[in-house]
Parts: structure tokens; C-alpha cells; sequence
């Protein structure tokens, strides 16, 4: 047992496992994946147990921001500081609580009222708050004018309005505007620059993250990639591409959300890598893509897992490698058996959400037979 670090632990709907100490959250977090995929060599990595979160969506309501309520979504959990949440996130945070006390808050129930979510972004050199506006509400003139008063005081580089509707829960959209800054955020991995949209995703632990790409790229290391094509599946705005760009002979980034391949075309530039190509495709549409051969594959999909059409193409092109990075490991046991011509060579586990349930995974996956 631990001592939970929050004064909120078991009232807010975040975070589950802070009673429970950390070398048991890990081995819980192991003994998962080593179930879904058969395997028990696994290799654990970890960093700091609390502070890592680059990014939180604080809901308004009344009292202030929070989160919704252990059990019960509709009510909300008013937080003043979360502990898994980086310190440049709570000092943003203090500015918004200090500066909208009495804002028209939006009520979920009758889908009526006018702030709803402050989503605070705080990547490494960078910063930014969305205000999230009801889209429907006749008050909008008067939250423009007080979210752009906020911006001149406020120390985050980059402020914006978003509009959602309030049939919709959201706290990103594509309807949005920029009250100060840019609508782009901008952070480092092994010496290469990435920009990532506001409204888009983006790795929420910078310190995992680090450690997952250089495990990523140590296994491309290991295995011959002079003359290969690199593909970045489900690639988002080109991290394992560009990373690993001066590995391969060339290098395509598929993605099939604009905003993020728009964001790889600019990396791509902003990082000099002149052998890679971004490519917007939706991934089950992976045999309209003409690829060069060898081919060694990274897939990074969503936690729904590769599409059953993706993962036949995968069979088709039947690739050296494939680096499969999976943020839910249930999903991920139930893909690799449909990799049947794959045996795991080696399997790691990431733990980039402390405290809660979740954990990614790396699987290295080699033609059956060359395991050894």
C-alpha cells in the first residue's frame, strides 16, 4: 500500500492506483501484458511517478475547474492542483482558476452555459490554454472579450478559443481561433524538432516518450536497414519516421488525419530529412500505397488496434520487421495472432500514465523462424 499524493484521491474520476505502491502498479502492469501476449520476458521501463502529464483537460463548472467525480460524470470534482500534471500545468492552471472565478459555466445537464473546458498544454520549451467554448451559447461576445484579457496577463505562450457544440462533449475541434501565439506547439526527441497542433495528440510524458524512441530506435539498430523503406504506420506527425530518417534509404509517414500529416510536412522540413515523404491515408486503405521493398514497418495505431484489412496487407508485403507500439495491450493480444507469419522476438513495457491502469507496450515482431 501507498500513501496517496493527491488530496482528491478517490473523489476524482482520474487517477486509481495511487494507494497502491509503484513497484506493484508496474508488476500489475506487466503480468497484463505478459497475458495478452503469451510472453514473459518482458522489459519494464519507468521514470517519475508523479509530475509527467504534458497535457489536462480542466472542466469548468461553478466553484472553479476539475475533473468529473469518481462515479458519477455529471458532477465535478473542483481541483486546484494535480499531482500527476507537470508544475508548468498547475501554474497555468492558478492563472485560469485566479482569473475566471464567476465565469458562465456550462451545465451538461441542460446543455446551457457558455465555458467548458480549459484544455492546458505544457510541452517541455512551450505552452498553451484552449478555452472551450459552447458553440450554442448567447454569451459568446462577452467569453471572447474576457478569454482575450486573460491572454494579455497570462504567461502561456499560446491561447486560443474553441467552439463545440453542446450536444457534443469535446474538448478539441476543428472550429477554433487564435487569441494569442500560434495554433502550434513545438517539442524535442533525440535531437529532432516536432511541431504538433493544439487541437491534435500528442505523447502526454515527454520523459517516457524519450525512453520509448530510443528503445524504438535501438531495435532498428539491431537489424539491417541500409537500403530498406522505412513505414511509419498510423505515423501522426512523423516522430518515428524522422527520428530513425538517417537509418533507411527512404522513409514514408502514413497518417490519415490532415492536421497531423499537415504537421509532418512540416517537420519533415524543419528537420532537413529529405528521404521522407508524408502521406495521408487511411491505414485499412494500406494496398493503395505503392512502398519499396525491404520494407521494415513502425505501427503506432490508436487503441482500437490495426484495421483487419491493414494488418492482411502487413501479410502481404510481408516486411523484415515490425515495431508494433500499442497503448492498450488487450487490443494488442488480440492483433498479433492475426500476424501469423510473425514470431515475437522481444516485448517492452512503457509505463507512460503512472498511477492510472494504463502502460504501453513494444512488441518486435520477426518472419517466423528467424527469432533467434
Amino acid at each position: 500500500m501507498a500513501e496517496p499524493l493527491c488530496a482528491y484521491f478517490g473523489r476524482c474520476g482520474g487517477c486509481t492506483a495511487q494507494q497502491t505502491d509503484y513497484a506493484a502498479q508496474l508488476d500489475n502492469k506487466r503480468r497484463q501484458l505478459a497475458n495478452a501476449i503469451g510472453c514473459e520476458d518482458i522489459r519494464v521501463v519507468h521514470d517519475r511517478e508523479y509530475f509527467y502529464r504534458t497535457r489536462v483537460d480542466m472542466i469548468f463548472h461553478p466553484n472553479g475547474l476539475g475533473f468529473r467525480h469518481k462515479g458519477d460524470w455529471r458532477r465535478i470534482e473542483d481541483v486546484d492542483r494535480c499531482v500527476i500534471a507537470n508544475e508548468r500545468i498547475n501554474e497555468l492552471l492558478a492563472e485560469v482558476r485566479a482569473s475566471f472565478t464567476g465565469a458562465d459555466t456550462f451545465d451538461i445537464r441542460r446543455k446551457s452555459g457558455t465555458f467548458r473546458y480549459a484544455v492546458i498544454r505544457a510541452p517541455q520549451n512551450d505552452s498553451s490554454i484552449s478555452f472551450v467554448l459552447n458553440a450554442d451559447s448567447t454569451r459568446l461576445l462577452d467569453a471572447r472579450e474576457r478569454v482575450a484579457r486573460f491572454a494579455e496577463r497570462s504567461s502561456a505562450a499560446n491561447v486560443l478559443v474553441t467552439y463545440v457544440p453542446s450536444s457534443t462533449d469535446m474538448s478539441v475541434g476543428e472550429d477554433y481561433y487564435v487569441v494569442k501565439g500560434r495554433d502550434l506547439l513545438e517539442e524535442s526527441y533525440l535531437g529532432r524538432r516536432f511541431l504538433h497542433h493544439v487541437q491534435g495528440f500528442f505523447q502526454n510524458n515527454y520523459f517516457m516518450a524519450v525512453k520509448l524512441h530510443e528503445h524504438c530506435r535501438g531495435l532498428l539498430q539491431s537489424h539491417p536497414t541500409e537500403g530498406r523503406h522505412l513505414l511509419d504506420l498510423y505515423g501522426g506527425v512523423g516522430t518515428f519516421g524522422i527520428i530513425n530518417a538517417d537509418l533507411f534509404d527512404s522513409v514514408s509517414v502514413v497518417e490519415s488525419f490532415g492536421q497531423a500529416i499537415q504537421c509532418a510536412g512540416m517537420n519533415i522540413e524543419l528537420n532537413g530529412v529529405g528521404n521522407v515523404r508524408a502521406v495521408v491515408l487511411d491505414a485499412a486503405k494500406l494496398k493503395n500505397l505503392e512502398l519499396p521493398k525491404p520494407l521494415i514497418v513502425i505501427t503506432d495505431p490508436p487503441r482500437s488496434g490495426m484495421h483487419p484489412k491493414t494488418i492482411h496487407q502487413l501479410g502481404v508485403l510481408h516486411p523484415e520487421l515490425i515495431i508494433y507500439v500499442s497503448c492498450n495491450v488487450k487490443q494488442l493480444g488480440i492483433d498479433l495472432p492475426k500476424l501469423k507469419d510473425y514470431s515475437l522476438r522481444s516485448a517492452a513495457l512503457f509505463d507512460l500514465f503512472p498511477q492510472t491502469p494504463h502502460a504501453e507496450a513494444v512488441v518486435e515482431l520477426v518472419p517466423t523462424g528467424e527469432t533467434d
